[in-house]
């Protein structure tokens, strides 16, 4: 039991839940104990991929972590609430909604390596305790700015204009809302893009929908649903759903080792005399079986994350 399920998380559901939903399937499916782990938190609000690592997978979720992921999302404008999303307090209005020539005029100042302010609702701990404890507990929360990097970020929908006009008549009409897509960096946050997109358009904002349709190399495509899931519970074939360990690791490539090799790694050991470039790779057995994340510099190959099975 060593592989991945990504799920398609459901609106309302936390990746907490999620995980513990992916346990009681195993459980009643007759696995047993299996170790299980998430690959990126996604708001209750948020919907989309969310990978979940069972068994030996679980040693690469901090990559999963690190990875960039794709979402798309749409801001209303007009209101801005103190989560910066569909729930919430509203703290701010304003009368200035923008057109779509603006908002795809503002994209650029958006793209590539910027400053982030990170919501006061967020998991940041401050001085020991998460910023959103300290956010509901009434305490004025100082956020530091961060950088992250959007690698693209661009409008994928008619952009709704007025309540009597559900779709904007060109692109100098007003709008209350607009979708977009951004491919990011880890640490970024949604919530405050929108914020500060907004804010550059003279007006204030907040994230109506949020969904991640791509956590580093998983896709929407490969996500199940949590009726699908529930189906494990109940008898269905686990295999068909579960992908390989290797799947979270097809951005590396794959260096086959020797038996004498392979042994080698798995002990620890430092080998000498690998004919391969420097870089990292997924070592394997000669039966094709994941033995290590490995990397090799200046001829020597040592072993960064083994696998045990």
């Amino acid at each position: 039991m060593h592989g991945w399920i990504i799920l398609e998380k459901p609106l309302g559901l936390g990746s907490t839940q999620a995980v513990a939903a992916v346990k009681r399937n195993l459980r009643e499916a007759g696995f047993g104990k299996v170790k299980v782990g998430h690959g990126g938190t996604l708001d209750p609000l948020a919907t989309g991929v969310l990978p979940i690592a069972l068994g030996e997978a679980t040693k690469l979720c901090g990559r999963m972590l690190d990875a960039s992921k794709i979402y798309d999302f749409t801001i209303s404008f007009g209101t801005e609430t103190a989560g910066l999303d569909a729930e919430g307090e509203v703290v701010a209005t304003s009368n200035h909604l923008p057109t779509l020539d603006a908002i795809e005029a503002v994209l650029p100042r958006f793209t590539g390596t910027i400053e982030q302010v990170p919501p006061a609702y967020s998991a940041i701990k401050i001085d020991g305790k998460r910023a959103y404890d300290r956010a509901r507990a009434g305490e004025a929360v100082e956020m530091v700015a961060r950088s992250v990097t959007i690698h693209s970020l661009v409008v994928t929908a008619p952009a709704p204009a007025f309540d009597n006009c559900p779709v904007s008549r060109d692109n100098t009409t007003p709008v209350q809302s607009v979708t977009l897509s951004a491919h990011v960096s880890k640490g970024t946050y949604i919530r405050s893009l929108a914020r500060d997109i907004a804010n550059a358009l003279d007006s204030v904002g907040h994230v109506s929908m949020l969904r991640r349709t791509r956590a580093g190399p998983f896709a929407l495509e490969q996500a199940i649903s949590l009726d699908k899931l529930n189906e494990i519970g109940k008898g269905a074939p686990a295999k068909d759903i579960i992908l390989p360990l290797e799947a979270g690791l097809v951005d590396i490539p794959a260096l086959d080792l020797s038996p004498d090799a392979a042994r080698a790694i798995q002990q620890g050991r430092v080998l000498t005399g690998v004919a391969t470039k420097d870089g990292l790779y997924l070592g394997r057995g000669p039966d094709f079986r994941p033995v290590a994340l490995v990397e090799q510099i200046g001829g020597e190959l040592r072993t960064v994350r083994g696998f045990n099975l």
